[in-house]
């Protein structure tokens, strides 16, 4: 019985490679992206990590379990992009990067300057998490309108649900001051 499966196996490799069929081969993507929906994945999978990055420094600031809770998203996020680039060949900008560590220029400055406001006082770290998200939905409206994938429409959709999410906590918390 096992050599009969075994030369079934057989048979059919033999018969799916003379037809050119990968029957065990990774799936590939035989789309080609253009340079600006490469971009925007590129650009929102650092946006994202500078959002994580970003509210994890802040907890550290000020124990705040708002900026963990929303790190913890963000990471989420990060990882739905990551899946986009990979599924697409793209090279992952945030590779190898820790903490405050980016290959945009743009977002690189723009963490040291978050970091900068929102430090001086709890407040200005909420109102660091509203520019933050606001900023993400905006770029993310960008992402969805320079495309015409569905899946990457539906990430960018689903995190720019997130976003308004996060900028609903942020305001909630600058309410109470």
């Amino acid at each position: 019985m096992k050599t009969k499966q075994l030369v079934g196996l057989l048979t059919l490799l033999t018969v799916a490679s003379m037809l050119a069929i990968p029957v065990f081969a990774k799936k590939t993507q035989a789309t080609t992206l253009t340079a600006d929906e490469v971009y925007w994945l590129k650009y929102i999978r650092e946006e994202e990590k500078l959002a994580r990055d970003v509210y994890i420094y802040l907890y550290n600031q000020w124990g705040s379990s708002i900026f963990s809770n929303i790190a913890a998203s963000e990471q989420m996020h990060m990882d739905k992009v990551r899946g986009l680039l990979d599924k697409y060949g793209i090279a992952d900008p945030a590779e190898g990067n820790g903490l405050g560590e980016f290959d945009n220029d743009d977002i690189k400055t723009l963490y040291t300057k978050l970091i900068a406001d929102g430090s001086a006082s709890k407040v200005a770290a909420f109102n660091v998490g509203v520019f933050i998200e606001e900023t993400d939905i905006d770029d993310l409206q960008k992402g969805i309108d320079t495309t015409t994938y569905r899946d990457i429409k539906t990430v960018y959709t689903n995190l720019m649900q997130g976003s308004y999410n996060h900028l609903a906590a942020f305001e909630s918390q600058l309410a109470k001051y």
